[in-house]
């Protein structure tokens, strides 16, 4: 079974995107590339355990195994040593993208205390986005219980926009909540 927000962009949003960009060809329509979920524990440097639980719980979140990434350079005022493990990544495609950005959009930014809507700002030029996560606990699928440190996550949704305004319009398609500015 297809993803149900695949679905609805392929009947729904891209036809509309197509006449609001005013394209005439619908492949020139801007759609989803992939999400890179990224955590960075800087505590792995001290203590190499931190990092398990920060690769399980992400692991949990969206459902793939995460990617463990080691530092490129050794910083001497960080006391990161080149080739040490300081974060863990996921890059979703296909179906499980498009599951985790419903996921994210209609369970868990809901459940973000005093949430106004995401920053229209954080887009690069190019039309990708990126959404940076306090926490991990608003996620319905991490146990409150087991959680021992609050970890921050970035998530950049990868687009094939040409342009941040394409990007906008299509995230808002999407459903994604915008701050009104």
């Amino acid at each position: 079974m297809a993803a149900r927000l695949r679905d609805r962009f392929q009947k729904e949003i891209a036809p509309a995107l197509q006449k609001e960009l005013e394209l005439k060809n619908p492949m020139a329509v801007p759609r989803l590339h992939k999400i890179v979920v990224n955590m960075g524990v800087g505590e792995a440097t001290q203590n190499a355990k931190v990092l398990d639980p920060a690769v399980a719980e992400l692991g949990q979140i969206t459902g793939q195994k995460p990617v463990v990434t080691k530092a490129k350079k050794s910083i001497a005022a960080f006391k990161v040593r080149e080739g040490q493990s300081i974060g863990a990544m996921v890059t979703l495609r296909g179906d499980r993208m498009y599951e985790f950005l419903d996921r994210l959009i209609n369970v868990v930014l809901p459940r973000v205390r005093d949430f106004r809507g995401v920053s229209t700002k954080s887009f690069d030029g190019r039309g990708n986005y990126t959404l940076g996560l306090r926490d991990q606990l608003i996620f319905p699928e991490i146990d409150y219980a087991k959680v021992d440190k609050l970890k921050g996550m970035n998530v950049t949704i990868v687009t094939t926009a040409k342009s941040d305004n394409e990007a906008r319009a299509l995230l808002r398609s999407f459903g994604m909540p915008f701050r009104a500015a």
